[in-house]
C-alpha cells in the first residue's frame, strides 16, 4: 500500500474539491471562484512553497495561465469566430442546414451531430467546433432549436470523434507516443477506430434525444410582440420576381413575411408593392428576391460611405415622437435619404383605435407618432437624423455583416483550420496567425474586440490551468495512480479498465488532458505488466479516458468555447455530462474486453 501523501498534494486535492464544489453550488459565479483559487494557490505557495522551489515560484504557477498557450488559443479562436459570424461567411452553410432542420427539428440535429463528429475524426478537434459554432448560433437566431441546448451536444459529438483516431486529437498523439517510447507497438490512424464507432452508436441516442431535454432554454426571452415593419417593395429589373406569378413565389417565401399587395397578373419590373415583416424576415426575403425596399443610389451611397471611412453599417429602430417634423409626412417626401443619407427600410405602427395611415393619393404610409421606423446607416448619419428629426433610438441594434469580406474571413478560417490540422503549424500559432489576419484585413475591428472575448472564460481557463499544474508538481496524480493500482488486482479485466479510464477521465476533467495522458499511460503500462494483462487495452482505456472530459467546463478548451455562447453553468456541463460518461466507460470497458479476448 502506498504512504500518505504530502500535505501539499493534499492541499492540491483540497482546493480541487472545494472549486468543484463551489462551482456545482452556484452560490458565487465562475468568475469568482476561479480568481479565489488562483488567489489561495499563489498564496499557500509563496508561504509554503514546493520542495525545492521558491516562494516566487508559486506566485509564477498560480498566474501562468494567464499567459498559456492554451488561453491564448481559446482567445485567438473567439476572434476568428467573430471575424465568420460580422461578415456572413457562414450564412450558406447556415441556410443548408437550416433547410434540414426545417424539415424536421429531430433529424436536422442528428445530422449536425453526425457531421461534427466525422469531421473531427480528421481534423483536430477545437478547429472543427471553432467553424460550427457560429452556423449553430445562427441557427438559433433564424428560429432552430436554442444554442443552449444543442451546443453541449455538438461539443460531445465532436469530442467522441476526435476520440477514434490517432490524429483527432493532440492528447490521442501524446498517448501513442508515450506508449511507444515504453516498448509498444506503433498504432496506425484506424487502429482502434471501430471500437469508438461501436460506442458511438450507444451513446449518441442519449446526445441526440436526452441530452437537449437537461439542458436549459437560455436564449434571450422575448419582452413584447417582434415588430412588424411595413413597406414598399421596388421590383428592379434583375429582380427574381420579374415575369413570375405570386403563387409561384409565395412557397420561397420567409414565414414572417407576406407580400400586402398581389399583382393581377406576373411580377413587372418597376412596380412597387406593399409589404410587411419582421426585420430578419424583410432582410431574407430582399436577399432571395432580389428587390428593394430604398432607392437603390442610397443604399449604395450607404456601402460606399462604409468602405470609405472603414466603419460598420448598423440597423436601429427610432420611435417618432410628437416634436417630430416627420408626423403626417410620407417616406417619399420626408427627404430623410437626402438630408441624413440614411435609409428607412420599414415603418412599424402600433395599434391605435383610429388611424389614417395612408396617403389618399398614393397609398403610401403616413408617419404618425409612435411609429418605429426601422432605419439602415453609419453611425454619424443615424444620430444626427435621431437629434434633428426628435427622433428616439432604441437599444438592440443590428450590425450589419460586412459581407464583402466573408470569402476572406473564411479563407482566413479554413486556412488556419487547415494549416493545424495537417500538423504543419500548431494550433496555437495558426490561430494567432488567423486572428492577426482578421484584424488587418478588417474582418474584426479592433473596437468589437469585447464582444468576441469572455471573462467569465479567460479566468476560468486560468484556474484550470494553474489546478492542473498544482495537482501534478505535488504529486497528488501520482499518488492517485498508485493507490488505485494497489486495488486493481482482485478485480475482473472489465473492472480494471472502468477504474483506470474513470481515474484517467477525472484527472482530464480537473486537470488536463495532457496531465492525464503524461501521469496515466506509464501507470496503465505498469499495471499491465504487474496483473499480467495485455498493455494495449490498458493503454487505450487511458487515451479513451483523456477523452471523457464532459463534466466539467474546465476539462477541455472545446467545453470553455461553448461556454459564453450557450450561457451554461458548471451544473449544466455536470449534469449532462457525468451520464455520458457512464454510458461510454460502459460500453468502452465491454468492447476493448471483447476486442481484445481479456
Amino acid at each position: 500500500m502506498p504512504g500518505m501523501p504530502s500535505l501539499h498534494a493534499i492541499a492540491a486535492m483540497a482546493v480541487t474539491v472545494a472549486m468543484f464544489i463551489e462551482f456545482a453550488r452556484g452560490r458565487l459565479s465562475t468568475e469568482i471562484v476561479s480568481l479565489l483559487t488562483i488567489a489561495v494557490i499563489a498564496v499557500g505557495l509563496y508561504f509554503f512553497p514546493l520542495p525545492n522551489t521558491q516562494p516566487t515560484d508559486g506566485l509564477q504557477l498560480a498566474f501562468s495561465g494567464f499567459g498559456h498557450y492554451a488561453l491564448i488559443t481559446i482567445c485567438a479562436l473567439m476572434i476568428m469566430g467573430r471575424g465568420l459570424v460580422v461578415t456572413g461567411a457562414l450564412d450558406p452553410a447556415s441556410r443548408i442546414l437550416e433547410r434540414v432542420w426545417k424539415l424536421n427539428r429531430s433529424v436536422g440535429l442528428l445530422l449536425s451531430l453526425a457531421i461534427a463528429a466525422f469531421l473531427s475524426m480528421i481534423v483536430n478537434d477545437t478547429p472543427i467546433l471553432v467553424l460550427l459554432l457560429p452556423v449553430f448560433v445562427s441557427l438559433a437566431a433564424r428560429g432552430a432549436m436554442p444554442a443552449s441546448k444543442t451546443l453541449i451536444p455538438l461539443n460531445a459529438a465532436v469530442l467522441i470523434g476526435g476520440m477514434a483516431t490517432t490524429i483527432g486529437t493532440s492528447t490521442n498523439l501524446l498517448v501513442v507516443s508515450i506508449a511507444r517510447d515504453l516498448g509498444m507497438p506503433p498504432m496506425s490512424v484506424f487502429h482502434f477506430t471501430p471500437i469508438v464507432l461501436a460506442a458511438a452508436v450507444v451513446a449518441f441516442p442519449y446526445l441526440w434525444l436526452v441530452m437537449p431535454r437537461l439542458l436549459p432554454d437560455n436564449s434571450i426571452a422575448q419582452s413584447q410582440k417582434v415588430r412588424r415593419f411595413s413597406t414598399r417593395l421596388r421590383v428592379p429589373a434583375g429582380s427574381n420576381l420579374v415575369g413570375k406569378s405570386y403563387e409561384e413565389v409565395v412557397e420561397l417565401l420567409p414565414a414572417d413575411f407576406s407580400i400586402d399587395e398581389k399583382p393581377d397578373g406576373p411580377f413587372e419590373a418597376g412596380q412597387r408593392l406593399l409589404i410587411s415583416g419582421t426585420h430578419e424576415s424583410l432582410e431574407e426575403a430582399l436577399r432571395l428576391l432580389k428587390g428593394q425596399v430604398a432607392p437603390g443610389w442610397i443604399i449604395d451611397r450607404i456601402r460606399h460611405n462604409a468602405s470609405q471611412k472603414r466603419s460598420d453599417i448598423q440597423v436601429v429602430e427610432m420611435v417618432v415622437t410628437a416634436d417630430s417634423r416627420l408626423i403626417n409626412r410620407t417616406l417619399s417626401t420626408s427627404g430623410i435619404a437626402d438630408l441624413y443619407g440614411v435609409a428607412v427600410l420599414g415603418v412599424h405602427k402600433p395599434e391605435r383605435p383610429l388611424q389614417f395611415d395612408r396617403d389618399a393619393n398614393t397609398g403610401d404610409i403616413r408617419i404618425a407618432e409612435g411609429d418605429v421606423l426601422l432605419v439602415m446607416g453609419l453611425s454619424d448619419g443615424l444620430q444626427n437624423f435621431a437629434q434633428t428629426d426628435s427622433l428616439l433610438q432604441l437599444e438592440g441594434g443590428k450590425v450589419m455583416p460586412r459581407r464583402s469580406k466573408a470569402v476572406l474571413a473564411g479563407s482566413i478560417m479554413f486556412g488556419t483550420v487547415g494549416l493545424a490540422s495537417i500538423g504543419l503549424l500548431p494550433i496555437a500559432v495558426a490561430a494567432l496567425g488567423g486572428a492577426i489576419l482578421m484584424f488587418a484585413t478588417g474582418c474584426v475591428k479592433f473596437d468589437r474586440v469585447g464582444r468576441a472575448l469572455s471573462a467569465k472564460v479567460i479566468v476560468l481557463v486560468a484556474a484550470s490551468i494553474a489546478i492542473g499544474r498544482v495537482i501534478l508538481d505535488s504529486g497528488a496524480a501520482e499518488w492517485l495512480g498508485e493507490v488505485m493500482s494497489s486495488g486493481l488486482q482482485y478485480l475482473p479485466p472489465a473492472a480494471v479498465l472502468a477504474c483506470i479510464m474513470l481515474f484517467v477521465t477525472l484527472l482530464t476533467n480537473f486537470a488536463s488532458n495532457a496531465t492525464a495522458a503524461t501521469v496515466g499511460t506509464p501507470i496503465a503500462f505498469s499495471i499491465a505488466n504487474q496483473l499480467g494483462l495485455p498493455q494495449e487495452p490498458l493503454i487505450l482505456a487511458v487515451l479513451f479516458g483523456c477523452n471523457l472530459c464532459y463534466a466539467t467546463p474546465i476539462a477541455y478548451q472545446t467545453n470553455m468555447l461553448i461556454m459564453a455562447e450557450g450561457g451554461y453553468s458548471f451544473g449544466d456541463y455536470l449534469r449532462t455530462g457525468l451520464p455520458l460518461v457512464l454510458i461510454m466507460v460502459t460500453t468502452l470497458s465491454g468492447l476493448l474486453v471483447l476486442t481484445y479476448g481479456m
